[in-house]
């Protein structure tokens, strides 16, 4: 039986929602794998919208699910009627928008809060021991939700490579374990059915963040 996997998206673009490399190599990867997915995202506003050109909030107003659309090429569902029973695994690509639209954790860090819908899946596939690959910031949500887990986002020291590394720091304060990995690794938490890997929270090229995200799809559906 074809295996099938819930995609949630955060908007369309690095600063503001999904990060789009990210996004198009999960559907890819899971794609080549013969593997049934469905993309969500949640019908709210956008934290803010930034101008990609200037890196800038604009004063523009958009709509998560109608920006997520964007990426799934119009073939998306509203998260609040994504049922976890009809499902295999979740994935969760990067980008800001998790830790604006999906959480509030780009203001309050590891004191953040997520939203109802996203907590209420993430926590409903963990509890029904199905397997979760969250990459770049999306491991947070988990770091956040999961106590005591075990995820990556990539090197604990930051660099010029490693811009985001506080973000490892702010995963061990929450009780959680970090695990460094180069951006073509993953780690498996098996306990928790986690798969996680640090995409563009490395500067690296976008092949190697590409071949990362596959490596995290393989290692995925290992778990079903």
């Amino acid at each position: 039986m074809t295996k099938k996997v819930a995609v949630i998206l955060s908007g369309c673009g690095v600063y503001d929602g999904s990060e789009i490399h990210e996004s198009s190599a999960v559907m890819v990867h899971l794609s080549r794998a013969g593997v049934q997915y469905v993309v969500f995202a949640p019908n709210i506003e956008q934290m803010h919208v930034v101008d990609h050109v200037k890196g800038q909030p604009t004063e523009e107003k958009r709509n998560v699910l109608t920006e997520s659309a964007r990426i799934a090429r119009g073939n998306i569902t509203d998260l609040k009627d994504l049922k976890v029973s009809e499902y295999d695994a979740l994935v969760i690509p990067g980008g800001f928008g998790v830790a604006k639209n999906l959480s509030s954790w780009a203001v309050k860090g590891k004191d953040c809060s997520v939203i109802k819908a996203v907590e209420e899946t993430m926590k409903a596939f963990h509890a029904s021991r199905k397997p979760m690959g969250l990459c770049c910031i999306s491991p947070v949500l988990a770091a956040r939700l999961i106590p005591g887990c075990e995820v990556t986002v990539g090197c604990d020291t930051e660099c010029e490579k490693w811009p985001y590394a506080g973000t490892a720091g702010a995963i061990k304060e929450l009780g959680c374990k970090h695990i460094n990995k180069e951006v073509n690794e993953v780690h498996v938490d098996t306990k928790n059915k986690l798969v996680t890997t640090c995409a563009f929270m490395s500067d690296s090229p976008v092949h190697e963040v590409f071949h990362g995200v596959g490596e995290m799809v393989t290692a995925l559906l290992r778990l079903l």
